[in-house]
């Protein structure tokens, strides 16, 4: 996801600051409070039908596309479509992750605990080189437009293995995005692209324990 440029103002308890101070903390609270939002999401939408899910599926992602207009007014609104997209991607995931937990609740835990060591190790890698990933980054998101479209393909043509060659493949591309989106966050110093940071990064956690959720749910 490219990030924008935010109005200055204050939103969930962060305020306007000058050039050269960290965003990491400022971000990774956002990234914690939409993790919450998308539990609760995920909470309420556990029955939810497929139509349901797949329609605040759609809506969260309209409301990052919200954010990019909401920027020119109000950070504190661009935060709000932060946590309303959180609660609306939990929502449309959430009869999935209940799938997972009602099946074999051992691997919601097993790809969480995935998540976060994936996480925490490509994140310290990416906020600490010096090696500027920007070219590494342009290519993870033409690999990810065609791994979307292997995705489609699957869908309609029977190819062995599909499924865990989708996954594996997703977890190198979210490598390199998760890589570039935390040197990102480490060389950015305008307070208010936080949000935009923010989702950026609940998007690489979501798609890794997702990619991770199918792997490890394989019974082969």
């Amino acid at each position: 996801m490219t990030m924008g440029e935010f109005e200055r103002g204050d939103a969930s308890g962060i305020s306007s600051a000058s050039d050269g101070v960290s965003l990491f903390g400022p971000t990774m609270l956002l990234v914690a409070v939409t993790g919450a939002f998308f539990a609760l999401g995920a909470l309420l939408g556990r029955d939810l039908s497929s139509g349901w899910g797949f329609f605040f599926y759609i809506a969260a992602f309209g409301l990052l596309f919200a954010m990019r207009f909401a920027v020119r007014s109000s950070s504190s609104v661009t935060t709000g479509l932060l946590f309303a997209f959180g609660l609306a991607i939990g929502l449309g995931t959430g009869s999935t992750v209940a799938y997972y937990a009602a099946t074999d609740p051992a691997v919601v835990w097993q790809a969480g605990g995935a998540t976060a060591l994936f996480m925490a190790g490509l994140g310290t890698a990416g906020y600490a080189t010096r090696r500027d990933l920007s070219g590494l980054t342009r290519v993870a998101l033409w690999a990810l437009l065609a791994l979307i479209v292997f995705g489609v393909v699957s869908i309609f043509v029977q190819i062995p293995g599909a499924s865990l060659t989708y996954s594996i493949l997703g977890l190198v591309i979210f490598a390199a995005l998760t890589l570039g989106d935390f040197q990102r966050l480490r060389t950015t110093r305008d307070i208010e692209s936080a949000p935009f940071m923010a989702a950026s990064i609940f998007l690489d956690i979501l798609n890794v324990f997702l990619f991770f959720l199918n792997i490890f749910n394989r019974r082969d």
